[in-house]
């Protein structure tokens, strides 16, 4: 054992709004980002700039009275519920700058309800992730600027820059339904957002997936930089708002004239404050190595799993083949999966060699029959906490990566194999132990007697769940059992190899030679003695496994080896 709106309107309002800006920007959206997430040198300011750029970053740092007078939806609200004329905005401590912000809030909440459960989990572990997912299209600009990103912490900051602007046609909108429908001059500005941290950074499903069936998990990827659009109105004072200039981010909820009829969308724009997707940049292996290294080191120190692997997950968002990462997340979920063996199994054992053997045994037996705890996710079975399921489809891919780029590391590689088997992917359990006793010298014959032990236990478990009568595979792990015999150093290779070529029997036509079978238990038994940490726990533990146990139970003759482990109960 190896150690991611039709509307209704009048017909004077379609009139004013409803022209064709043949306006095009000055830049396409990958210059905007200096096509690789480089920002382009600052537009030139203007009152409508200004504006945006103000506003964006009030919502980034949490501004609630500065965000609500530069949002067009919340002047619009206080000027229509005020009983007189307003003259000026109201004062900081007035509730509907608390309102609004509850608005702005809510129109975020999608982007931040977590969907990644289990092993799947994400840094920040706790606490908001934004995630924009399918949300995405329709998001509204301010989430790319959200609190959450821009106030550290829970964020680490991000930067806003205006790089374009345009003018559009007018908007429009009534102070009241009867009212004389306004037109106001209207810009759409452009705004770079760069995050400052890519641990903390938004995330998206990686470019070019979309959503086939509900069991297909997207990759995703951290958000390094995005363009923005915001539509920004100016001209407002003569129309009796607070303030000359607003950004028109959300909608005003409004309500139909009458039952059955459509509500006005106010205001009217032929533009939305948005992201424009085709401009995104998200972070690469190069941008801060030493980030991620360090992260994975962090990682390695977190006392809980979850805060472990969201770290580890989030780095390997960003560099999928980070070695760090790779080699500590894969060494954990290892680890959790033996010590779920162990607290089934509930074998006391002192010795650490000797405690892994028996961890991965329980494992392997496991796999050969119910297997229910290797193949039900936590999702599957609408659990509360990640099952060893999870831990194990987790473990895979990420053992898959770290071989492939480290193949030298044997360590990994056995591992990898030994999870293939705990999985049932029966051609892969065996290739990856063919190969490695074909590239692990002959004079090194411990781990050469380890691959081979591995290698016949991949094949014990494929013969016990496929069943097939006569099964090639028995006489080839009875085979690789005996030469993991001749390499065998130590005393728990020793007793190993005799024990996997007595399982092995198990499988043989009418059981092969019993008396075979009982001259390898015995050796296995002496073998066994010499083992540091060995007790009768464990011996009756593989001794009364139940294959074993079936055909030993059948047959007196099989007493002797029976009486070698005194009975639990005495």
């Amino acid at each position: 054992m190896n150690r991611g709106n039709l509307y209704h309107r009048r017909q004077t309002i379609a009139i004013l709004t409803l022209a064709v800006s043949l306006g095009l920007w000055a830049g396409t959206a990958e210059s905007a980002t200096g096509g690789k997430g480089h920002r382009s040198p600052a537009a030139k300011s203007t009152p409508a700039i200004q504006t945006a750029v103000r506003y964006a970053e009030a919502i980034a740092h949490g501004d609630r009275v500065t965000a609500g007078q530069l949002d067009f939806a919340c002047q619009y609200r206080f000027l229509t519920a005020s009983p007189t004329k307003v003259k000026q905005f109201a004062p900081p401590n007035d509730p509907s700058y608390e309102s609004c912000w509850h608005t702005l809030t809510e129109a975020h909440a999608p982007m931040l309800k977590r969907s990644d459960i289990a092993m799947d989990i994400i840094w920040p572990s706790v606490g908001p992730l934004v995630f924009f997912g399918d949300d995405l299209p329709r998001a509204p600009a301010s989430a790319f600027v959200a609190d959450v990103l821009g106030t550290s912490p829970p964020g680490s900051g991000l930067h806003v820059t205006a790089i374009n602007s345009r003018t559009i046609p007018s908007g429009s909108f009534r102070l009241s339904h009867a009212g004389k429908v306004l037109g106001v001059p209207t810009t759409l500005v452009q705004l770079s957002v760069l995050y400052q941290d890519p641990l903390t950074s938004p995330v998206t499903y990686a470019p070019g997936n979309v959503k086939w069936t509900s069991t297909i998990k997207r990759p995703r990827r951290a958000l390094k930089s995005v363009t923005t659009q915001w539509v920004v109105f100016t001209g407002l004072k003569k129309h009796g708002f607070p303030g000359d200039t607003a950004v028109f981010n959300l909608p005003v909820a409004s309500q139909p004239e009458a039952p059955g009829m459509m509500a006005d969308k106010i205001p009217f724009a032929t533009e939305t404050s948005r992201a424009l997707p085709e401009s995104m940049v998200w972070w690469g292996p190069d941008d801060q190595p030493g980030t991620l290294t360090a992260a994975a080191a962090r990682a390695a120190s977190f006392p809980d799993l979850r805060d472990r692997v969201a770290l580890l997950n989030r780095v390997l968002l960003i560099d999928p083949k980070q070695p760090e990462a790779l080699m500590v997340l894969t060494r954990h979920l290892y680890s959790v999966l033996l010590h779920e063996a162990r607290t089934n199994h509930q074998i006391p054992v002192k010795d650490p060699a000797l405690g892994i053997v028996v961890d991965e045994f329980y494992w392997n037996i496991y796999a050969q029959g119910a297997r229910l705890d290797l193949s039900n996710g936590m999702e599957m079975g609408g659990l509360s906490q990640p099952t060893p399921a999870d831990f194990l489809y987790r473990l895979i891919p990420a053992l898959q990566t770290l071989v492939s780029i480290k193949p030298e590391q044997l360590d990994n590689r056995f591992r990898l194999g030994i999870a293939y088997r705990w999985n049932n992917d029966q051609l892969p359990m065996v290739e990856t132990f063919e190969d490695l006793v074909k590239d692990i010298p002959e004079q090194r014959k411990t781990p050469k007697s380890e691959a081979l032990l591995q290698l016949a236990w991949s094949r014990i478990n494929k013969v016990s769940w496929n069943r097939i009568l006569h099964d090639t595979e028995t006489p080839r792990a009875y085979a690789d059992a005996e030469a993991a015999l001749a390499q065998a150093e130590l005393p728990l290779d020793k007793f190993l190899a005799e024990y996997a070529m007595a399982y092995a029997m198990i499988f043989l036509p009418n059981y092969g030679d019993k008396s075979k079978m009982l001259q390898h238990l015995t050796e296995a038994k002496r073998w066994f003695d010499e083992v540091p940490g060995k007790s009768d726990d464990v011996w009756r533990y593989f001794l009364h496994t139940e294959s074993l146990k079936a055909v030993l139970d059948a047959d007196p003759m099989f007493q002797p080896i029976l009486a070698t482990v005194s009975s639990p109960h005495a």
